[in-house]
């Protein structure tokens, strides 16, 4: 399978996929961490234009999107319309299968709600991070790991680097190359 990553820059999801055996590509507007795996350094759209892939899976910046920044959103306008445009554009594109992943967002009132919502306790981390997945032609995820949740979340108490509050648990990303990447094409 043919897999991007779009809006990843830490590799976990694409190394995921690459370790189920899949042609997977991560792409940001910024270089990965993980020099090892196939990235384009640019624009998602570009990039999910530029070939014909049977599976994205975007994780569109949350910045003007998560509700968690609700108290800015009167003066993110602009910026929160600019946001909903490349998530509707992502959502749009002429792939088979899409995920989107975003926390709780103004995605779910603005453009449609989610059709799953997990949590990192499901696979296998014990922290508590609220994750709304979009599917097209994709079965929701199921839980591989149950572990008792520790009652906080990371997002608030792990870290102030917005870079290390976006990267996607690695058992959430062995769930989606497992499952996701069993589908035929």
């Amino acid at each position: 399978m043919k897999v991007l990553v779009a809006c990843e820059f830490s590799g976990i999801v694409r190394d995921a996929f690459t370790a189920f055996g899949h042609d997977a590509t991560s792409c940001d507007i910024i270089a990965s961490e993980r020099r090892n795996g196939q990235h384009i350094q640019g624009d998602a759209l570009e990039a999910a234009r530029s070939a014909e892939w049977d599976l994205l899976i975007a994780h569109p910046p949350c910045t003007h999107l998560a509700v968690s920044g609700a108290r800015h959103f009167a003066r993110k306008h602009a910026e929160q319309q600019d946001a909903l445009a490349f998530v509707r554009a992502l959502m749009r594109l002429d792939i088979p299968r899409i995920a989107i992943e975003n926390p709780v967002s103004i995605i779910s009132t603005r453009i449609r709600k989610p059709d799953q919502i997990i949590q990192p306790w499901q696979f296998g981390h014990s922290e508590m991070k609220t994750t709304c997945l979009w599917l097209k032609h994709l079965p929701k995820l199921q839980p591989t790991h149950i572990v008792d949740a520790k009652g906080y979340s990371y997002v608030h108490t792990g870290t102030n680097d917005p870079k290390n509050r976006s990267r996607t648990y690695v058992g959430i990303a062995r769930a989606m190359a497992a499952q996701w990447g069993a589908l035929e094409k």
